[in-house]
């Protein structure tokens, strides 16, 4: 095992023994089957949201903060204190709520460093421009692999796990993980690796890293589309779930056979439908372009490029 997964696994099995445990509440976004999270310490009610959504009517051009509204009332209804809104990467299924939350709550803004490639890789596909920095300074922290924080009196860790992007983190928070895009519910598999800096090698690393974790392990999924067969959305399993039955990358499955099948699937799928919108707006730390001299904002279409 290698040493920043041990730490993390130290770490949950002490959270187990302990009475501190991250208090978690979900929020499900139907519209971009995106799960986001408030996690708290119960004993002094530091808090910290996870992969927000500001909702986005693309065929409008037109914002809204109903999802994010939800998030405040019920961090304020609970007496919580945001210290963390944290990104598990930069979203391609839907644009960040986080500089609205962050200032209505609070906060510091925080993502894995290696967004940095990923402002290089995609300010050049939108043709940006100097004025964008491309140097992570859009957040308040970068993360690197094996990092520490705290939530109030709970420990936490991150975990560098690329592959689907180069900047994927999931985050190791008391005995739970926040695993981004890397793994979906057993019965639905894994994320796709086909995204410019994507790699199907580097995703199946990623997954066995995490799945050296204890198997009592809650694991917490951003997306959730229901398999076949299956009738409610749903975004906690956990690591011996996922070991015994994840129907890419279940135990047994081999390096070789996950990549083959993870690039014969990606090749029959569409680009997701936000894909342009949202990537232009969370490279930025999802805030908005800046308005043109006409006091409007765009987003850019770029053609003919992914």
């Amino acid at each position: 095992m290698d040493p920043v997964v041990s730490q993390a696994d130290a770490l949950i099995r002490r959270s187990r023994e302990s009475a501190v445990k991250p208090a978690i509440q979900a929020f499900f976004d139907e519209p971009t089957n995106t799960v986001s999270y408030v996690v708290h310490d119960p004993a002094t009610r530091a808090a910290a949201i996870i992969d927000s959504v500001l909702d986005f009517d693309q065929a409008a051009g037109r914002t809204d903060t109903k999802s994010a509204d939800a998030i405040i009332a019920y961090v304020r209804s609970n007496g919580l204190k945001v210290e963390w809104l944290l990104e598990t990467h930069a979203h391609a299924d839907h644009l960040s709520a986080a500089p609205y939350l962050q200032n209505a709550l609070g906060g510091k803004l925080a993502i894995g460093r290696e967004i940095i490639r990923v402002q290089n890789v995609f300010g050049k596909i939108f043709n940006v421009g100097t004025e964008f920095e491309r140097d992570g300074s859009e957040f308040d922290r970068l993360f690197a692999d094996g990092d520490r924080f705290q939530i109030g009196e709970i420990e936490a860790i991150t975990l560098h796990v690329p592959g689907h992007t180069p900047a994927d983190m999931a985050y190791v928070i008391g005995d739970a993980v926040f695993t981004g895009d890397t793994l979906f519910m057993p019965d639905y598999g894994t994320a796709r690796a086909d995204f410019p800096g994507g790699d199907a090698r580097q995703l199946y690393r990623s997954i066995r890293r995490l799945l050296q974790l204890p198997e009592e392990t809650r694991l917490f999924l951003c997306h959730d589309y229901k398999a076949d067969g299956r009738d409610e959305y749903a975004w906690e399993t956990t690591v011996g779930a996922e070991r015994a039955s994840n129907i890419h990358v279940h135990e047994g499955v081999s390096e070789d056979e996950f990549v083959a099948m993870r690039t014969t699937r990606d090749a029959t799928l569409s680009m997701p439908k936000l894909i342009l919108p949202s990537v232009q707006v969370n490279m930025r730390g999802g805030r908005l372009p800046e308005s043109e001299d006409n006091g409007t904002r765009y987003l850019k279409l770029p053609l003919n490029v992914l």
